[in-house]
């Protein structure tokens, strides 16, 4: 396969994925816009040591959800910013969750990198990348504050920077 017709292929395949979402690739049922003062999206994955979880089970408590890569470079450029947020608001309430969408079979791999790169707020897995759609994410990293009630508060395609005041002030409002 040339370069062009696997970078057709991927192409393709990119389409037919975002299509297949749009159009109800979900049993028929229209996925819910994902917007700041919508309700998040439902999701339920996996922790590094294999338990099930949930947003769900946070609700009651403000969440910071962030989806990322261990190959995406501006993930690892946010990372300090995020366990800094972690370190400064966690004992206020602030869960951060950062949801890896690393292939399957990589929880060896993704664990080196938390360890590497300090993160200390939890790691959640999602190979399977359902993620992604049900937060309309269109690349990595993409990062979502929900309140306590599971409303989205404010939410960033691409990577957040250092001391951002639209994000602090709305972790602010969320953690009061």
């Amino acid at each position: 396969m040339t370069p062009r017709t696997r970078a057709l292929s991927v192409a393709a395949a990119l389409a037919a994925a975002f299509l297949a979402a749009a159009c109800g690739a979900d049993g028929g049922r229209r996925l819910a816009a994902v917007e700041v003062g919508r309700p998040a999206p439902a999701y339920e994955s996996l922790t590094l040591a294999g338990d099930t979880t949930s947003l769900a089970a946070l609700r009651g408590t403000p969440v910071l959800l962030n989806i990322w890569a261990t190959w995406c470079h501006p993930c690892r450029t946010e990372i300090p910013e995020l366990e800094r947020l972690h370190q400064a608001h966690g004992a206020r309430g602030l869960r951060i969750v950062g949801v890896s969408i690393d292939a399957g079979g990589e929880d060896d791999a993704v664990r080196e990198f938390a360890t590497e790169y300090g993160m200390t707020y939890p790691v959640w897995r999602d190979a399977d990348g359902r993620v992604s759609t049900l937060f309309a994410a269109i690349g990595v990293p993409a990062t979502y504050l929900i309140d306590r009630d599971g409303t989205i508060r404010w939410l960033k395609v691409g990577p957040i920077a250092e001391r951002d005041t639209g994000l602090a002030r709305a972790i602010e409002e969320a953690l009061n």
